[in-house]
């Protein structure tokens, strides 16, 4: 009997192998589906009859010595790779700015890893962080849950989230066969270390396949598949799909009018989204845009929009879109991750995608959301070293988003000139680098949007053989 075990990790791993095709797709390539949950087990509706059994896993608290090998695995493997800006930024951002005695554990390790950071090194911190493992309550539940279930394969929709690293011992010591989807384009790049080691790999593309094998040599290339991304699948669904004339109902939007899209970050990275959107609503009342628009920004799943509020009561003309994310979980150490989204979300960004007629965003995943619909888009960076904003303009020199620079798929605007200019001229002339945002795609996601659940249900398959 072919059992996969799926390991759901958060909200987005929900969106992207929940809801998507992929439960139905698999179910005809196994007998049995076993969700083991990182969610709670309520967040799971009806599958339509199909043999899908949910697991929800016991919350895993890391331990001291099992924080102190992570933490010496993860700053090692980026000293490592630090000449890529990423993984120098997340050293310099990480390194702690007090003398607690986990702050001088951390800086101890910041020292010694500058010069001790081999694959040797890194795997040999990896093996000390997973022996710790051992005797742990949760871990020998972790394996007696197995033991029980008996999955034939065990697949993780996530391969960073270090609370489940002894879930991953838990099947290697059951000597399961385990694999991991990629999960996101910045992670290899500039990202730490994945949770730990894997049989095989599930990637976007061509180029994140070369990423994966550069920044881990151990692993075979014959290992790594090539599948595209379930991100992207609700574009081509028909119960994602709706009309125009819906979504300017619901939005309250002008027909007559063009549509600028806003999407924000959270506020991690995104504490210069208010400056940007006033900038954009200041130039609309000002008529310095050409042609008549309307603003609808886009809030984070990741948090609420209580941080907008000065500026949606300075600005009442602007609509919003605040996503439909629900909080499952409260008093868990990685809380953002516990938000899980509604059909009606999904359906929402879909029809702002469809529907808007220029995207404008600060550098995320977006960009590429925007350019399946063949949509102009700006990245906005106001903010650097010398000005007194958030530095968001070192983000240009993350690798993964170099690459879209470089590829002459969006423009770039430091200041409020220069995004007012570009969105004259992208509302102007949309089509203007229709061919570099194809290629953009093409370069990032290496296999159709149409499929995607059943390609990657059939990959897992072929390793169950």
């Amino acid at each position: 009997m072919k059992k996969l075990g799926i390991v759901i990790t958060d909200g987005v791993g929900f969106r992207n192998f929940i809801m998507s095709d992929f439960i139905k797709e698999a179910s005809s390539q196994f007998d049995k589906i076993i969700i083991y949950s990182g969610l709670p087990k309520n967040c799971y509706t009806d599958f339509n009859g199909l043999d899908v059994e949910i697991k929800e896993l016991p919350v895993f608290t890391e331990g001291k010595g099992t924080w102190f090998f992570r933490k010496w695995k993860e700053l090692a493997h980026l000293q490592l790779h630090k000449g890529f800006y990423g993984m120098k930024d997340n050293l310099v951002t990480g390194y702690p700015k007090n003398n607690s005695i986990r702050s001088l554990l951390i800086k101890m390790l910041h020292f010694f890893t500058r010069y001790v950071n081999s694959d040797k090194s890194i795997l040999f911190a990896e093996k000390m962080q997973f022996l710790t493992f051992s005797k742990n309550k949760i871990t020998k539940e972790y394996i007696d849950l197995l033991k029980k279930d008996k999955p034939s394969y065990v697949f993780f929709t996530h391969q960073r989230p270090p609370y489940l690293a002894p879930f991953l011992y838990a099947t290697i010591k059951s000597k399961i066969p385990v694999s991991t989807f990629i999960f996101s384009w910045d992670n290899l790049a500039s990202k730490g270390r994945m949770l730990g080691t894997f049989d095989c790999f599930l990637v976007w593309s061509q180029l994140m396949k070369n990423e994966l094998l550069y920044f881990y040599p151990n692993v075979k290339s014959e290992n790594v598949h090539i599948v595209g991304t379930p991100q992207f699948e609700p574009y081509v669904l028909d119960k994602y799909k709706s009309s125009k004339e819906d979504f300017i109902s619901k939005f309250k939007l002008d027909s007559s009018k063009k549509i600028i899209s806003y999407s924000c970050a959270d506020v991690s990275i995104g504490s210069n989204d208010p400056l940007v959107i006033k900038s954009i609503a200041e130039a609309i009342r000002n008529n310095e845009i050409k042609v008549d628009v309307q603003l609808l920004v886009r809030t984070s799943p990741a948090e609420d929009d209580s941080r907008f509020k000065a500026i949606r009561d300075e600005f009442p003309e602007i609509m919003w879109n605040v996503p439909k994310w629900v909080l499952t979980r409260e008093n868990h150490q990685e809380s953002w991750s516990q938000r899980i989204p509604s059909q009606e979300d999904i359906a929402d960004l879909r029809a702002l995608l469809e529907n808007a007629d220029l995207n404008i965003n600060m550098c995320s995943t977006m960009s590429l959301d925007s350019m399946f619909f063949d949509k102009p888009v700006i990245n906005t960076v106001f903010g650097n070293l010398e000005n007194g904003l958030y530095n968001d303009q070192r983000f240009l020199n993350y690798v993964h988003y170099k690459k879209v620079i470089d590829g002459n798929a969006v423009t770039i605007a430091k200041d409020k000139k220069e995004l007012i200019d570009q969105i004259n001229q992208a509302l102007e002339n949309p089509e203007e680098r229709k061919q570099e945002r194809i290629e953009m795609i093409n370069l990032q996601i290496g296999q159709s949007l149409e499929g995607t659940s059943k390609r990657i249900a059939t990959t897992l398959a072929s390793f169950n053989d």
